[in-house]
């Protein structure tokens, strides 16, 4: 299906989100989207989707006209959208999800459905299972099973928002792989991303964004100091590789066997020293994400001990080790971190220690307006949190971190962030670890573990490495590990 944008405008207030975009997008291609946080790419494609309606402009499928006015408009017209954050029910099964919203009246031909799904799954050489429950699945199994829920609907235009954040390498070549298959197949499909490297090697043509202007769009063969000054007006140069690691030990884990239903994990021995970086590397659901939760005191080890400080932590609730000074990212933004229908005020309201009877209105906005200046939020302490794009919804995740912190524990912590975003967020976090702050945290970009971590530990089949340092590993040695070789 042949897409074309004339004159699209879409404003939020003060802020002209998409200024006057014009391109046209052929069918059966891989049309990449490009462009810094906030650049107006995810609300072009929300109206694309119905999701917002143009306050000017007009939309062309195959050179006909059309009003777009929600999403169920747009998957009748053969648009289907994969957001950042999968839009599906955990507590329901697989099936359940696919049958969710169609017309097939009230007693659907569910062995049918079934069938469908299991053929899907073994087109895409994908393993989803049509009676387990959604939130027994890994992200990047559920992105699976959105593109495949999408086109079971029979979508001809297929759009992925940063559609790679959060799922492991393995999972990322899988995704490519079906999306290369499906444009072959002549489906058009919208690849959003920040991510220079994936565009260049997946995408057959590339429109860039800055600012909620569309600044040109490139053919191969492509240039990727072209792509970041288009992006960003200047060169980006990345962070230089620094340490404030100290030999003095603030954490230690004796003996911990942690499991769930999926997964074990058997004696891990580790001391993490102040001011530390410990990246975690590993296939997604191999265990990074229980360690996490362990060492914030959301999950608690079957067996073993944590000793924060010289003192006892086994067992004991996530408000002590909030006390003691642990601070918790987690990946899931919207579900975990944040609260849809709250304000950035309200947020920030909620994440610092009040010892008043009231709330100091005043002081809370002060606040949030500080913290919207220093971490460069688009919104307005009044913006409703799930109003921000996703790369704005992780600078406030971020910046609702306290100050004078001893451990902060993060799930991809540059997840939707565009290159010079990532590098300022790590470069806020360095600054932590000078004053004796360690981190913990989990990537599926392993040029991103290497260039931030002190050491890294790999996880692989309920197994934990030993300890490796970052400044003598390669990204091949940790792929080898992470599929399961030099063990």
């Amino acid at each position: 299906m042949k897409i074309s944008f004339q004159h699209i405008n879409k404003w939020f207030g003060k802020v002209h989100a998409n200024n006057d975009i014009n391109f046209t997008i052929p069918s059966g291609t891989i049309q990449g989207i490009l462009g810094e946080n906030g650049a107006g790419k995810s609300t072009l494609m929300k109206v694309l989707t119905g999701f917002y309606q143009a306050d000017s402009g007009e939309i062309f499928l195959d050179d006909k006209a059309v009003t777009i006015s929600s999403p169920e408009d747009a998957v009748m017209m053969g648009i289907g959208m994969l957001h950042q954050d999968p839009l599906d029910f955990p507590p329901m099964k697989v099936i359940d999800n696919f049958l969710l919203g169609t017309r097939g009246g009230l007693f659907p031909n569910r062995k049918q459905v079934e069938k469908d799904i299991t053929r899907l799954s073994q087109e895409f050489d994908f393993q989803i299972n049509p009676d387990s429950f959604v939130e027994t699945l890994t992200v990047g199994e559920r992105q699976q099973l959105e593109i495949l829920r999408l086109l079971w609907l029979g979508v001809k235009v297929l759009i992925l928002d940063e559609p790679t954040t959060g799922i492991s390498a393995n999972q990322k070549e899988k995704l490519f792989a079906t999306l290369l298959k499906l444009a072959s197949q002549g489906l058009t499909v919208i690849f959003v991303s920040h991510k220079l490297e994936e565009v260049e090697q997946l995408c057959s043509r590339v429109a860039v964004f800055r600012q909620g202007q569309l600044v040109g769009e490139v053919m191969p063969p492509y240039d990727t100091d072209q792509f970041v000054y288009m992006m960003f007006g200047k060169s980006v140069e990345v962070a230089d590789k620094s340490t404030f690691r100290s030999e003095v030990p603030y954490i230690k884990l004796e003996n911990i066997s942690l499991e769930d239903y999926r997964l074990r994990l058997r004696d891990i021995n580790l001391e993490i020293n102040c001011g530390e970086v410990i990246g975690l590397a590993g296939m997604e659901g191999s265990g990074q994400r229980l360690f996490l939760r362990m060492l914030t005191g959301l999950m608690r080890p079957v067996g073993g001990s944590i000793l924060y400080g010289g003192h006892n932590f086994t067992g004991r609730t996530y408000p002590v080790f909030q006390k003691a000074g642990v601070a918790y990212l987690p990946a899931a933004r919207l579900e975990e971190g944040l609260i849809p229908g709250m304000t950035l005020t309200e947020h920030f309201i909620l994440s610092e220690e009040h010892h008043e009877l009231f709330v100091n209105q005043k002081s809370a906005i002060d606040l949030t307006e500080d913290r919207i200046r220093e971490f460069y939020i688009k919104g307005t302490p009044a913006s409703q949190i799930e109003q921000l794009s996703g790369g704005n919804q992780q600078r406030a995740l971020l910046a609702l971190l306290r100050n004078k912190l001893r451990l902060i524990l993060m799930e991809h912590p540059t997840r939707g962030l565009d290159i010079e975003s990532a590098i300022w967020i790590w470069s806020k976090m360095k600054e932590r670890c000078k004053d004796c702050t360690s981190i913990v945290f989990t990537s599926s970009d392993l040029d991103e573990i290497i260039q931030y971590s002190d050491r890294i530990l790999v996880f692989f089949g309920g197994l934990v490495s030993k300890p490796i340092d970052a400044d003598t590993t390669t990204v091949d040695e940790l792929g080898q590990l992470i599929g399961g070789k030099g063990w």
